[in-house]
C-alpha cells in the first residue's frame, strides 16, 4: 500500500481524467502536446514474445541527481543488466503528467505480482524541472507514489543539478520542453524502454502508455534476454 498523501495526488488524477474527457485534442486549453487519453489499451496487449521490439536507438546517460542529492548517470552503470522503464515528467504538471505517474504506480503493482519481471526490471522517473524539483522535492513525491511492497520493482525518482546537465539529457531523448503560462512547462509525454544493452526498444505516448502492455513489451524482452543466454550455453 501507498502513503495517505497519494490520496491527494490521485485526486488530482480524477480531476485531470475529467478535464481531458470534457476537452477536444485541439483546444487550446490542454496542455501543450498531450494527446486526450483514451479510457482502455489503444492496442490489444498480445502474448509476451510473440513480437519483436527492434532496437530503436542508444540510450542517453547524463548528470543527475538522485533523492538523497547524490550525483550519479541517468543509466548509471552500476545498476545496469536490467531494463528501465524511463518515464520524463515534472511534479508541477497539473493535468496529464499525474496519469503517467499513476500508469508508473499500476506498472509497479502488476510487476510485483511477477516476481522474475520484478526482479528484471526498474522504472526512473526524470524531472525536466530542476529548479523546483530538487531532491527533497522528489523524495516527497515518490513517497506518495512508490508502493512499500518488498516484492515491487525498484522505482527511482531523479532530478538533474541544473538545465545546462538536463538540456543533453532532453535533446539525446528528443524531449521539447518550453515555458508555459502560469510558470508551468508545456511539453509532450514520453516514456522509454531501455533494455539492459543500453538500447531503447520502445518509445511510449500516454495514450500508448497502458501498464499492461508495458509490462508484456519487459516480459518479451525477458524472454529474448534468457534465448540469447540458453544460446550461449551451448
Amino acid at each position: 500500500m501507498r502513503s495517505g498523501a497519494r490520496s491527494a495526488l490521485a485526486a488530482l488524477v480524477v480531476g485531470a481524467a475529467a478535464l481531458v474527457q470534457g476537452t477536444s485534442a485541439h483546444d487550446a486549453s490542454a496542455h501543450d502536446g498531450h494527446a486526450a487519453r483514451p479510457a482502455a489499451a489503444a492496442v490489444p496487449v498480445p502474448p509476451p514474445g510473440s513480437y519483436r521490439l527492434p532496437p530503436i536507438k542508444p540510450a542517453a546517460g547524463g548528470g543527475v541527481l538522485d533523492e538523497s542529492g547524490r550525483r550519479r548517470d541517468l543509466l548509471d552503470r552500476d545498476r545496469r543488466g536490467g531494463i528501465t522503464v524511463l518515464a520524463l515528467i515534472y511534479t508541477r504538471c497539473g493535468d496529464l503528467c499525474p496519469l503517467a505517474t499513476a500508469d508508473m504506480a499500476r506498472l509497479q503493482d502488476l510487476a510485483a505480482a511477477d516476481p522474475a519481471a520484478a526482479r528484471g526490471m526498474r522504472l526512473v522517473s526524470l524531472s525536466f524541472d530542476p529548479e523546483h524539483d530538487t531532491p527533497e522535492v522528489m523524495r516527497d513525491f515518490a513517497a506518495a507514489w512508490r508502493s512499500s511492497d518488498p516484492a515491487a520493482p525498484a522505482w527511482e525518482f531523479l532530478t538533474a543539478p541544473d538545465r545546462a546537465a538536463l538540456a543533453p539529457i532532453l535533446a539525446a531523448y528528443g524531449q521539447p520542453v518550453e515555458p508555459g503560462p502560469g510558470g508551468g512547462l508545456n511539453h509532450v509525454f514520453r516514456a522509454f524502454l531501455i533494455d539492459p544493452g543500453g538500447l531503447v526498444r520502445n518509445i511510449y505516448s500516454l495514450d500508448l502508455f497502458d501498464p499492461a502492455l508495458v509490462l508484456t513489451d519487459i516480459r518479451t524482452l525477458l524472454i529474448e534476454e534468457a534465448g540469447r543466454g540458453d544460446v550461449r550455453a551451448r
